[in-house]
């Protein structure tokens, strides 16, 4: 290393004792054959560079020690000496040991990445930085290249003794050991040289095979697969170490064997070479000849009368549309660049792409195999409390690293399951496939917990609301692979992993902010580069895809829906003045009133998290925006660097704006038209050999279709193609039509009240405490409304007093009457009529101050009055009352626990009386009955059920013992020497009605509505005996109308006739059970040849009569008809003439008051008509 001595840039007297120690550390003599030989005082020296490092470079924040030891070439010329001839058998040599622990010391910090910001940079710092980086370049290749001094496997020797100890009984030394080595890896790792390749001498191919051939990582893996266990501390170094060893790698290409690989890179250059030919071929149609060596310039007229342009190069004079073509490109506008806010280390990228060599692939993918086996789980299991717990040792870069890790590893379990199963299909090995499949997914289950998804959807939101966008970008690549290996999962021939994919699943995609968030990551993009572009696209195509498949297998999908809820002024407050105890309040307060209050902010509480139907054609419609469509649109543009799955991905959401959401409007813009004509037509268009290139050139023809049509229906789509669609412009362009809008109308806000129990003067007093800070001047403008008030009432009441005098009245005080006009309250401003409609505080004095509100509670114009009940010495005591705390207003409430005046107030509770379904709005009980007879809504007395062959032979035989009392004692009324008149009569029916209704109102509808088992048999039976009703119904209809017909010619009988046959037949017969509830027996007449109603004569009934069988009369053909087919026969009969019941408990308005049940008495002969209808049941 050539060093300049001249115009050095460190303070001599610094590099003076920096040399003078490096020199007394030892060096190489003539004697020793070129060995290096330790100092007298090599450890002392070593111990004293470490503490210039520490306190010179560190304290002071200079690098003057640092430059001035890579000047002297210290790393190189002694500390790799001194550790490569530290012999392994000479472990137990305690001076050898100590030294070589000291050179690790100063290779630590030496090796050290320097990452600072411009406003932590310096001077000095600008100065030394550039040469130090190169400096640990030198280091680093110095240490990988010396393979026979194996530097790398005497740092592990180093740790070893301290690794061997047990972790209870370590010491902080011990620790502190193991971490120093483990530092060496990371800042190994770290350092790297730019442009240099994949086959440099400090390449990341090349740390891997170091790291491998000097069991770096096997240590790695012992340490992981032993973390929480025997490691605690070191997690977050091997995180560090394994981020720098993995980033940027593509687990694809490392699982693929040599064949695979070569096929790759066949592939790979035939893609290359194809690109090349299409430039080439695209650039020859413009290529320059030999004619056109001379310069070309030419001038293009423009539309403004004498404006022309200028255009330079020959190839501007092929057509007009090549000129047009230069012509923009000269007008092209460089936006100049913000320079970003946030500096972001180059050492944290992981999306720039690396190759390495095959020996190093192979070693990476055997170190990953064994991790992913043995120490994935116990590694991200701890670091994932850890970051939970906020521990100290964790940095905010250290999330970032943590889900980028994630994703790589599940990324490489996917591609090895894969790769495996596809090997597994090749050789046919049912038994090796097997038991891969019992291994199942539990090696990665520990990022598939819910802790984990808690901790990466908290990770998410908060870097998207604070834009770090590059740990968002690991977020989202973390969240991607986890529904991929569930997606996997849920496709596994193993019930166990169906069961955890479905569980899985059902709780990611309940959670309606998670939707939302893949949304906005996608929204959001903004020239974030091209990492941050696939990955959003990718997180959405993944989300949109594996929820769509969900949502049709679970068609009954809830999700929960959060609103923010409305933060509370009082709580803002609190935190302000740092009062914790006012934030507390209502819940220490033990008055009723408050607790209440609690109740109703915990049920508003409870309201802002609610479930609801997953509707996915709801949640697609919000990837339907432009900010969604531009960002898919961004990443079409770079259709000539994407692979085959990523051009799908963007045809894919093409195709679902245009064709699955029928919202083909959205794509008709001139600048997407102009992207997916040159990706089909060129120049520079997609590979025709390209599986995709059929696909999408199907959807741009489709897409132009489409497009064509709906300009010749709305041709006002030649002007909206050149901008963004609004939703508004979208439905004009699908409709032919405006949106039709309603605005809503503004509601009041909730009436607020004071807590406890106050005096009117008090409330008064909390209100314009509230009001005295920020509004004021509502409180003097409530006091000038009332001292005008005031004046106003006291003249009335005045000249009131002086008309009474005039007119002779003496009155003592002056009292208003209700005659007093009322006084309208009129805002002075407009925004104080909008306060007097939306402020409730403000709305809360003038309640107390006894201000009155006209009309309903939601109308703005509403007119406040002062009532005509408030006089004039009323008005001045409560101005007097305003005017008073508006001098002196009392802030807080309460000497242990004091409230403000804000937390004095709480919204007023609105009691709703409960209403039943069918009440309908109905006020008054009349209205209930529509009919207005109350005992159609009442049930029978005796219930239901009460109607048994039991009860009514009772009810029969208790009638004909009250007739024969009755016959047997015709004069006990005139007996009792009373008699009963018609008043008396009437008075009692009225009584027994009353007393009738008032035990049918006592029924409970238990009586009717019960709770029944299923019984098959039981419902069989019932069945049986209603078909058996029916037909005997039916039975003896047809005799009723048989007997009722007319013989051969269809005249009506007589009069007399028919009065004969009734006359043969007055006898009455007890009904049987199956017979209750059917008419009594009737006797119609009807006609063969005309449909008209016929007069039919009543058969009379006697007390102990029974019913005779009439002569069967001949049938005509209309008989035979409706007696072969079922039917059900009405009686309509007329209004007047309504048949009086024989059932008991009916009432039937007789004089005597003991008789409750009567026998229908003869009727007289009455119309009929016969209604015939089908059999429905």
């Amino acid at each position: 290393m050539d060093f300049e001595e001249a115009s050095s840039p460190v303070d001599p007297e610094v590099r003076a004792y920096v040399f003078s120690l490096v020199s007394a550390l030892g060096g190489t003599g003539a004697d020793e054959s070129g060995r290096y030989v330790l100092g007298d005082d090599a450890l002392a020296c070593l111990k004293d560079l470490k503490r210039w490092l520490k306190l010179y470079d560190e304290k002071a924040n200079r690098l003057d020690v640092a430059r001035c030891l890579a000047e002297a070439n210290l790393v190189e010329g002694d500390l790799l000496e001194i550790l490569g001839a530290w012999p392994e058998d000479a472990q137990d040599d305690k001076i050898r040991s100590k030294i070589a622990l000291a050179c690790l010391e100063l290779l630590v910090p030496l090796t050290w990445p320097i990452e600072k910001n411009d406003t932590q940079m310096t001077v000095n710092h600008h100065r030394h930085i550039p040469y130090i980086q190169l400096a640990q370049t030198s280091y680093k290749r110095a240490i990988l290249d010396s393979q026979s001094k194996t530097i790398l496997r005497t740092a592990v020797r180093i740790a070893l003794p301290s690794i061997a100890i047990p972790m209870s009984e370590r010491t902080s030394r011990d620790e502190g050991i193991i971490k120093l080595v483990l530092y060496l890896f990371r800042n190994i790792s770290i350092i790297t040289t730019i442009g240099q390749g994949k086959e440099g001498p400090t390449s990341r191919s090349a740390t891997i095979e170091a790291f491998h051939h000097q069991d770096v990582l096997a240590l790695v893996l012992t340490i992981c697969s032993n973390m929480g266990e025997d490691f605690n501390t070191q997690d977050v170094v091997i995180l560090e170490l394994l981020f720098h060893l993995l980033k940027g790698v593509s687990p694809e290409k490392l699982f693929m064997d040599k064949a695979q690989l070569e096929k790759n890179g066949s592939k790979e250059l035939g893609a290359l070479l194809a690109k090349e030919k299409n430039m080439h071929i695209s650039y020859a149609k413009n290529a320059p000849s030999r004619h056109n060596r001379f310069g070309t310039m030419i001038w293009v007229k423009r539309d403004q009368p004498g404006k022309v342009s200028t255009v330079s190069g020959q190839e501007s004079l092929k057509d007009g549309q090549h000129t047009l073509s230069k012509m923009d490109q000269s007008k092209k506008w460089n936006k100049p660049k913000q320079r970003s806010r946030e500096v972001e280390w180059a050492n944290d990228r992981f999306d720039i792409p690396i190759s390495l060599t095959t020996p190093a692939s192979t070693n990476l993918r055997s170190f990953v195999e064994e991790f992913l086996d043995s120490g994935f789980n116990p590694l991200f299991n701890h670091l994932r409390r850890a970051i939970e717990r906020e521990a100290d040792r964790v940095l905010e870069v250290h999330k970032q690293q943590f889900f980028y890790l994630i994703s790589w590893f599940l990324e490489a379990e996917r591609v090895r399951r894969r790769m495996k199963q596809e090997a597994e299909k090749k050789t046919k090995n049912n038994k090796m496939t097997e038991t891969f499949e019992a291994d199942s997914f539990a090696l990665i289950a520990s990022v598939l917990i819910q802790e984990t998804f808690v901790l990466l959807n908290r990770f998410m939101q908060d870097r998207l609301d604070m834009k770090a966008w590059r740990e968002l970008n690991a977020g989202a690549q973390c969240f991607t692979q986890i529904l991929l290996i569930v997606q996997d999962m849920a496709h596994s021939t193993l019930e166990d992993d169906q069961e955890i994919a479905e569980n899985i699943q059902n709780r990611i995609f309940y959670e309606e902010t998670t939707h939302d968030r893949v949304i906005a990551i996608l929204r959001g993009y903004k020239n974030q580069g091209f990492a941050y572009l696939d990955t959003c696209t990718e997180l959405s195509h993944v989300f949109l895809r594996m929820l769509e498949h969900y949502s049709r297998e679970n068609i009954d999908l809830q999700v929960r829906s959060k609103r923010r809820a409305r933060k509370k002024k009082k709580r803002a407050a609190a935190v302000e003045n740092g009062n914790a105890d006012a934030t507390n309040a209502d819940a220490t307060n033990d008055d009723d009133e408050d607790a209440a209050s609690e109740m109703e902010e915990a049920a508003e509480a409870e309201r802002v998290s609610r479930e609801r139907k997953f509707d996915f054609n709801r949640f697609a419609a919000k990837f339907m925006t432009q900010s969604c469509i531009n960002t898919f649109v961004a990443f079409t543009k770079f259709y000539l660097d994407l692979n085959a799955e990523q051009l799908k991905r963007a045809h894919r959401f093409f195709y679902r704006v245009a064709f699955k959401q029928e919202l083909s409007v959205m794509l008709y813009r001139i600048d997407i038209f102009v992207l997916f004509n040159r990706m089909i037509k060129g120049p520079e268009p997609l590979d025709r050999t390209s599986p995709l290139y059929g696909e999408w050139e199907e959807l741009v023809k489709q897409l132009t279709r489409r497009m064509v049509k709906k300009l010749q229906e709305r041709p006002e789509l030649a002007v909206e193609m050149l901008f963004s669609k609004i939703s508004s412009t979208v439905f004009y362009l699908e409709n032919g039509y405006e949106k039709q809008t309603t605005s809503s109308k503004p509601r009041a806000p909730a009436a607020l009240e004071v807590r406890g129990s106050m005096t009117r003067e008090e409330q008064i007093g909390v209100a314009v405490a509230v009001l005295h800070e920020e509004k004021l001047d509502a409180v003097d403008w409530v006091m000038k409304v009332l001292s005008n008030a005031a004046s106003e009432r006291q003249s009335w009441e005045a000249e009131a007093a002086a008309r009474r005098t005039e007119n002779g009245d003496e009155a003592g005080d002056v009292q208003v009457d209700s005659r007093a006009p009322s006084i309208a309250v009129f805002p002075e401003t407009e925004e104080r009529r909008f306060a007097m409609f939306k402020d409730p505080k403000l709305r809360l004095l003038m309640t107390l101050a006894g201000f009155e509100r006209l009309g309903i509670d939601d109308e703005p114009d509403a007119t406040w009055i002062v009532p005509s009940a408030l006089t004039a010495r009323q008005l001045h005591e409560t101005h007097d009352i305003v005017q008073k705390h508006r001098d002196d207003p009392v802030l807080e409430y309460g000497e242990d626990d004091a409230l403000t005046a804000e937390d004095m107030l709480r919204r007023k509770s609105t009691k709703r009386t409960p209403r039943a379904a069918y009440d309908d709005d109905l006020s008054d009980d009349e209205d209930v009955f529509s009919n207005g007879n109350e005992n159609d809504l009442l049930f029978p007395a005796g219930g239901p059920t009460n109607t048994g062959p039991r009860t009514a032979a009772a009810a029969l035989e208790q009638l004909k013992r009250r007739h024969r009392r009755k016959r047997n004692n015709p004069s006990s009324d005139a007996e009792d020497g009373t008699g009963v008149d018609d008043e008396t009569r009437e008075r009692r029916r009225k009584a027994r009605e009353a007393a009738d209704l008032e035990k049918r109102k006592k029924i409970k509808s238990a009586a009717f509505v019960y709770d029944s088992e299923d019984d098959p048999e039981a419902d069989r039976l019932f069945f049986e005996r209603e078909e058996m009703r029916r037909k005997g119904h039916v039975k003896k209809m047809m005799e009723v109308l048989a007997a009722g017909m007319v013989e051969g010619n269809g005249k009506r009988k007589s009069k007399e006739e028919a009065q004969g046959i009734g006359s043969k037949t007055k006898k009455r017969r007890v009904e049987s059970e199956s017979d209750i509830d059917e008419d009594d027996d009737l006797q119609m007449a009807g006609s063969s040849s005309s449909p008209r109603v016929q007069e039919v004569s009543d058969r009379s009934e006697s007390e102990e009569g029974e019913t005779p069988s009439s002569t069967p009369l001949e049938e005509s053909p209309q008989e035979k008809v409706l007696r072969d087919i079922p039917i059900n026969v009405h009686f309509a009969e007329d209004d007047g003439e309504r048949r009086k019941g024989s059932r008991p408990g009916e009432d039937d308005g007789d004089d005597d008051e003991d008789d409750t049940l009567v026998v229908a008495q003869s009727r007289r002969r009455k119309r009929a008509a016969l209604v015939l209808e089908s059999d429905s049941e």
